[in-house]
């Protein structure tokens, strides 16, 4: 009886602190961060009603990675090898606020993430429209340099043929 109790204890915490797989549903997930969702059947593809939202990753034929993007909500499709719809899920990405600094100059918002040595621009829907647009113009290059970068990394590791 005292070993149900503890494991029940361990399963609430865990599932608190989203250490736990979220189980195919309905899914919330914070901005900027992963879950790994379970499907209860095997599924060969995914698919993100809106990826402005959440991104979605297949690690194998019952899990996936679940990336929140930006504050909003959307779905996620798993179809199966012959087609068929496994689960159609909705997806609520919310805002983290865990470290969130928001600064108020007049009528101007603007948004950073910060630690006890630095802060960051994090800018979200309702900053300043130029702050806003310069931070995912930079994020948007860093993040095409990146893949243009792992790709010809990717090339180079290949054996050849």
């Amino acid at each position: 009886m005292r070993r149900a109790v503890t494991l029940a204890v361990f399963a609430a915490i865990s599932s608190i602190a989203g250490l736990a797989p979220a189980i195919a549903g309905t899914f919330s997930v914070p901005m900027d961060e992963v879950r790994i969702v379970t499907f209860k059947k095997p599924v060969s593809s995914v698919y993100i009603g809106n990826p402005i939202y959440a991104d979605a990753t297949l690690i194998d034929s019952k899990h996936a990675f679940l990336l929140g993007k930006t504050m909003g909500a959307t779905n996620i499709i798993a179809m199966g090898a012959d087609g068929k719809v496994i689960s159609n899920d909705q997806i609520t990405v919310f805002g983290r606020r865990v470290g969130m600094v928001t600064l108020n100059r007049g009528a101007a918002q603007y948004n950073f993430t910060c630690t006890s040595l630095h802060c960051e621009t994090q800018p979200v829907p309702g900053d300043d429209p130029t702050y806003f647009g310069t931070t995912h113009s930079s994020q948007s290059t860093h993040e095409s340099m990146a893949t243009a970068a792992a790709a010809i990394g990717a090339a180079s590791n290949s054996p050849a043929q």
